[in-house]
């Protein structure tokens, strides 16, 4: 294993490449030792003395160190603890969630059991998605895929870019079926308790009245998906979905605000299928999963 180092224009700071993925999105900072209990590979830098902070990024690890300790000591330590932490195969970060897709299926199949009332709805949903969306999403090289009903809302699966038609079919289905008041995600119908508690309410107030008025302009919009085990998962829809520019707008805007309301949140993790790939917040072996 090859680790790359970068001095940085702070003398205290450098950067430590890996070669392996660190974090698929956002980022997470840990300023002591007490943090670090949430990071296997953070606990592993701050066992090195004269380390005063560690900071991970999707590509990188950036380590602090205290006044007076030397760079040329330190880092055959850091590049040491690095390594022991790839060989070991240890989590990023403890306690990220990890549902396997047979498992998500099946929960989604519980949710979604069709009754009687809605067979008419559901038939014109069908027939209008075949008809009318089908042919949008084809055109922005995509697909959305029906998932299911459930009283009033239309839960589908957006393939590529196509997230950014939810509001048109909200608008289409809700013409042709009064009783229709929102089209989202699939993935959103899983029940997650960490919405309902005060910290995520005061995240969702912070996306909803500071983040999102600001990039609707461009398109974009930043959805709150969970709440969970010091970590925040959110979703970038719209013009933000496969912008070059969204870990830049997680790390330097969406981060900030988030942890200005909520302290103790250690990582922001975008959870969006930027690429057309697996999602990390709904597929094991994704995202902050253990590192190989």
């Amino acid at each position: 294993m090859f680790i790359q180092t970068e001095a940085m224009p702070d003398p205290s700071r450098m950067k430590f490449f890996p070669g392996e993925v660190v974090l698929t999105a956002g980022s997470a900072e840990f300023l002591d030792e007490e943090a670090a209990e949430r990071s296997p590979l953070a606990v592993r830098l701050f066992e090195i003395d004269g380390v005063d902070g560690v900071m991970l990024y999707t590509e990188f690890v950036t380590v602090t160190k205290e006044e007076g300790f030397d760079w040329q000591l330190m880092k055959p330590m850091i590049l040491g603890a690095i390594m022991d932490h790839y060989t070991a195969g240890d989590l990023v970060i403890l306690g990220v969630t990890e549902t396997s897709d047979d498992d998500l299926e099946a929960e989604l199949a519980a949710l979604f059991v069709e009754r009687e009332e809605d067979r008419e709805a559901v038939e014109q949903i069908k027939e209008l998605m075949e008809s009318r969306v089908a042919p949008a999403a084809e055109q922005m090289g995509g697909s959305v895929l029906y998932k299911g009903y459930l009283e009033g809302i239309i839960y589908v699966e957006f393939v590529g870019p196509t997230s950014a038609l939810a509001g048109g079919m909200t608008n289409i289905f809700g013409h042709y079926i009064p009783e229709v008041r929102a089209v989202k995600d699939y993935r959103d119908a899983i029940p997650k308790p960490g919405l309902e508690t005060d910290e995520g309410r005061a995240i969702l107030q912070v996306l909803d009245e500071r983040i999102n008025p600001s990039i609707a302009s461009h398109g974009g919009h930043i959805s709150l998906i969970d709440v969970k085990d010091n970590n925040v998962y959110v979703r970038l829809e719209g013009g933000c979905q496969g912008c070059g520019m969204a870990d830049v707008t997680l790390k330097q805007g969406v981060e900030v605000e988030i942890k200005n309301v909520a302290p103790h949140i250690i990582a922001v993790l975008d959870v969006t299928d930027h690429a057309g790939g697996s999602n990390p917040y709904y597929a094991p072996g994704k995202g902050d999963a253990p590192a190989k």
